[in-house]
């Protein structure tokens, strides 16, 4: 399936003012189980980290600058992202904010981004869409501080991408992979100059279930026809309080195994 056709319809019709905008946002924040993960590994970086240069790589639709840009002046934030239409978008929404710690530019991660500019690099939902992750990890680290961190969340080998078996299909057809091995990360991240990282499993037992429910289901209804746009509000008045308690319970849970990984990397 392809995710990018839904994902413009539902930007046309949250972008038609910054009340909605801010609404598709805090939708998010409910609804995607990464979003969870993400936001609990970024408070407790910002308990160490009350000032910083932010680096948002392959921002989307802005959702995470946003919610560091809210923080506070002393967070400020360069997202990029190679859809300049976003760019363009976001950048005007968060005027209309007035919210000028955070600018967004088009960018290609597989290009130099800077040199030792960034306390923190964000990658979410991102490395899944790129063939030269090595390359794009050295130019992280290349860009990154000495004790900076690095925060990547991306599907994991074990059904990420819902993927269960060996030549089985992604359900994202924009995927150029349908996850990573633990052993293969740490490898690569090895080869761009890594040497303390942590990776852990997301989306275990609770967080399968609640993917399913939140997001899974509803973008094949999406896909089947638009009329479900009318129906998904009332889907998701029935379903969510059981996807909110599995995404609290994945996210307060430790994994042996999983569809997602959570990465930290930091460069010496």
């Amino acid at each position: 399936m392809n995710y990018d056709p839904i994902k413009k319809d539902l930007g046309i019709v949250f972008n038609q003012n910054t009340t909605l905008r801010k609404l598709f946002y805090s939708l998010l924040n409910l609804l995607l189980l990464r979003t969870w993960h993400v936001h609990r590994e970024l408070k407790a970086w910002m308990k160490k980290n009350t000032s910083a240069r932010i680096l948002d790589a392959g921002s989307g639709f802005g959702q995470y600058s946003f919610y560091m840009a809210q923080k506070g002046k002393q967070y400020t934030i360069d997202a990029i992202d190679v859809k300049d239409d976003q760019i363009e978008d976001c950048n005007q929404f968060f005027k209309k904010c007035g919210l000028d710690n955070a600018v967004f530019a088009v960018g290609d991660l597989t290009q130099s981004i800077a040199q030792n500019k960034y306390d923190l690099v964000m990658c979410v939902d991102v490395m899944e869409h790129i063939l030269e992750d090595v390359t794009v990890f050295k130019n992280f680290n290349e860009a990154m501080k000495p004790g900076a961190m690095l925060l990547i969340s991306t599907p994991s080998d074990q059904g990420g991408s819902d993927v269960h078996e060996e030549t089985g299909e992604s359900f994202i057809g924009e995927h150029v992979r349908d996850g990573y091995p633990v052993e293969e990360m740490a490898d690569k991240l090895k080869q761009a100059g890594f040497e303390k990282f942590e990776i852990l499993y997301s989306y275990g037992a609770p967080g399968k279930i609640a993917w399913k429910l939140s997001m899974k289901y509803p973008m094949l209804m999406l896909n089947t026809s638009k009329l479900f746009f009318v129906l998904i509000p009332f889907y998701y008045i029935l379903t969510y309080p059981f996807s909110y308690v599995l995404n609290w319970m994945d996210t307060n849970s430790k994994h042996k195994t999983g569809t997602g990984l959570i990465v930290k990397a930091w460069k010496s």
